[in-house]
């Protein structure tokens, strides 16, 4: 009897090129149960890491087949109605036609990646945010992951359904510690800061007494020129003047002369008029710079006090300027600063009891949000650890007593508690931690079993679930259990599966045989969909070895016959 399926599948084709061993693969996948087989070191598991690449996993060119430009991956999904995700690829601007999406990966020899949704250039991250929605695959890695409490705290809140609960915490955890750093630093420099108030308070008595003006500086420098330089000045401008205005060959002199030689000439020829017009305003403009000159030989006057107090101001502008800044202007903003050092003095107390004020609020907020959280995966661990002994049992695991034990830890951005995956594989014996009493077969059941219950799809959406290593360390009746596992999952979600037993294999609704050939003396993976004839001899080769010999057969058409039965 054939298993119903109330889903579509969702990884409809998979096309491999230049990839690894692989120089060209196409496999169209379906509905149910799909199992990849082959030799040891076949290539089984390449179709698993291609996949995992349209899921934005990390590229390596050592990847593309020797010769080759670059290594190109392309799978074609069937999208399932999920809200989340549409609103996804829409925002990507990704448009989904005939409701499938092409995803394309393709690595270059030279160690670049490209990615490619619905046709467009997209991101490696965009992949890793859509893959969720399509798919999850579960590898020896996930295993080995389950001994740690970090991860196994991750799974937890996975489905305890606490991300936004758990972000809060996280935010409040930030909050609370950069508040209590920066009290604790302010408490610490205190003493320091006490110490050097009174030098702050100097400086600034120092600086503000001299009541030091932005550009003083070059007016004084100008002004110390003049006085040291008043003789000088004095002769130089009584000879200008007197060149200009006061001797008999003066320029005005001379000027006045010629212009009454013009206005001769223009009297009897007009056309000397414009050069008297042009002349006439020089006698005035020379007349004011007399004037100007008058004046200011006037103004001279030696004032060695005066000389004195600018000198005297200069040096005090000199010493500040070494002491504080190279300028004036840098003088000026370093009285800012101390100024500023000093009113912080003043109200580090207001401030430390504000800090202390808000290290408590958030400690409190923090308190209680994480409270919330531990309550939340309190009742979630109650129900997984439930869940995983029920599928624990369907994997012949009937006697094993499953735990989730969350103590109080330290705060951290993960909030207040530590969890401990516990087991116990004979009723009556104390439940102790995963790596200390599960072995590698048990491992692999125990991460089918917490697969299976965080991985059920909800609201009729379904994915594709990958397993490769699922059967490590496992075989015969405990093999067949695990089959049977994957066949009754496969009813609600699509499920691609590699292994090498032959109780998991017979249970396959598609059966495909991976292997390894030399085609032009170079070797090149090939994968091919099973005929039932062909599927039997895989199997008979899976139990007997090269030689499939005739009781091989027989058994593999009794494990065939068995797998096609409805599981409950």
């Amino acid at each position: 009897m054939e298993t119903s399926y109330n889903f579509k599948r969702v990884l409809v084709e998979l096309v491999v090129e230049n990839y690894a061993v692989v120089e060209r693969v196409r496999v169209q996948f379906h509905r149910g149960l799909n199992l990849l087989t082959g030799e040891t070191g076949s290539g089984k598991s390449i179709v698993v890491d291609a996949l995992g690449l349209l899921f934005g996993g990390r590229s390596s060119p050592d990847t593309v087949r020797s010769g080759a430009a670059k290594a190109r991956i392309s799978g074609i999904f069937e999208i399932p109605k999920d809200p989340a995700l549409h609103a996804l690829l829409e925002q990507a601007g990704v448009e989904i036609e005939d409701g499938e999406l092409l995803i394309e990966r393709e690595v270059l020899a030279g160690g670049k990646s490209r990615a490619f949704v619905g046709s467009r250039p997209a991101t490696v991250t965009l992949l890793r945010d859509i893959a969720p929605y399509l798919g999850d695959i579960h590898g020896q890695h996930d295993q080995q992951q389950l001994f740690s409490t970090d991860a196994q705290l991750s799974l937890l809140d996975a489905y305890a359904g606490a991300q936004d609960l758990l972000a809060r915490v996280g935010e409040l955890y930030r909050a609370w510690r950069e508040t209590e750093l920066a009290h604790e630093a302010l408490e610490k420099s205190e003493q320091e800061t006490l110490r050097l108030t009174d030098l702050w308070s100097f400086q600034k008595k120092e600086i503000e007494a001299a009541a030091l003006q932005p550009n003083e500086e070059a007016e004084l420098d100008q002004e110390k020129r003049v006085l040291r330089n008043v003789a000088k000045l004095q002769e130089n401008a009584n000879a200008a003047y007197a060149a200009l205005y006061d001797s008999p060959q003066s320029i005005v002199s001379q000027l006045r002369v010629t212009v009454r030689r013009l206005e001769e000439l223009s009297r009897i020829d007009s056309s000397v008029d414009p050069m008297l017009q042009a002349l006439k305003p020089a006698e005035a403009t020379i007349q004011d710079i007399s004037n100007d000159l008058s004046h200011y030989v006037d103004k001279l006057e030696a004032d060695p006090a005066r000389l004195e107090a600018i000198e005297t101001r200069l040096e005090t502008i000199d010493k500040l300027k070494r002491k504080y800044g190279a300028s004036i202007a840098d003088v000026l903003q370093f009285l800012h600063k101390v100024s500023e050092q000093l009113s912080a003095v003043e109200n580090a107390g207001e401030r430390k009891a504000d800090l202390r004020r808000r290290v408590e609020e958030l400690s409190a907020q923090y308190a209680k949000s994480s409270a919330e959280l531990t309550a939340q995966r309190s009742s979630a661990a109650a129900k997984l650890s439930k869940k995983v002994e029920k599928e624990l049992d369907s994997l012949a695991m009937a006697n094993s007593v499953f735990k989730i034990e969350l103590k109080p830890a330290a705060w951290s951005e993960q909030g207040a508690d530590r969890v401990e995956f516990l087991l116990s594989s004979n009723r009556g014996e104390e439940a102790r931690s995963l790596d200390r009493v599960a072995s590698g077969g048990e491992l692999s059941r125990i991460a089918l079993a917490l697969k299976t219950s965080l991985g059920q799809p909800s609201a009729g959406i379904a994915r594709t679930l990958v397993f490769d290593e699922v059967d490590t360390g496992i075989g015969g009746g405990v093999a067949e259990a695990v089959g049977r596992r994957l066949k009754k999952l496969s009813a609600a979600s699509q499920v691609l599966c590699v292994t090498h037993l032959a109780q998991i294999a017979s249970f396959a609704d598609h059966h495909y045989h991976v292997e390894k050939r030399e085609v032009k003396g170079r070797t090149v993976a090939e994968v091919e969909k099973l005929t039932p004839e062909a599927r039997m001899r895989e199997i008979g080769r899976m139990l007997s070895g090269h030689k499939v010999t005739p009781e091989a057969l027989k058994h593999a058409e009794q494990l065939i016959r068995m797998g096609t039965e409805v599981v409950q």
